[in-house]
């Protein structure tokens, strides 16, 4: 059973995180630069197999795309042109932010902590691949 990955992008940073080789907890893996990401993730892939890939697919409120979305789209095709043997899904993410900043109070992180935008990606990414986990049950 290989591990499944979620990627919150961001056009300069993204947030990834990955469940255990049994599919249970989802944990914060790493933030990346975007442009960084494919060879990124094809070196995790040799070392860790990966089953699925769940992205985040930014949309409003309103169901709408938003300024990052077409990128989003963008980064689908190619995952699915590079990684032709590991299923790409897409995971609603219109509220990951808010979630993981309240995670993050509720944690006890300063002020300080919760600025720091490569976690709030990284904690966004774990929302992501939790969503994708407990919609799969």
């Amino acid at each position: 059973m290989g591990r499944l990955l979620a990627i919150d992008y961001g056009h300069k940073r993204v947030g990834l995180a990955v469940t255990d080789p049994l599919q249970i907890i989802a944990t914060a893996l790493d933030t990346v630069h975007s442009k960084d990401l494919l060879a990124y993730l094809k070196a995790y892939h040799q070392r860790e197999p990966l089953e699925a890939i769940a992205v985040g697919m930014p949309r409003t409120l309103r169901n709408e795309a938003t300024d990052v979305t077409s990128a989003v789209v963008g980064l689908v095709r190619q995952l699915r042109r590079e990684f032709p043997e590991v299923p790409v899904h897409e995971v609603d993410e219109r509220f990951t932010s808010r979630m993981a900043h309240q995670t993050m109070r509720e944690a006890g992180l300063s002020q300080k902590a919760r600025r720091d935008k490569a976690t709030v990606d990284r904690i966004s990414a774990t929302i992501i691949l939790q969503s994708f986990l407990d919609s799969r049950r």
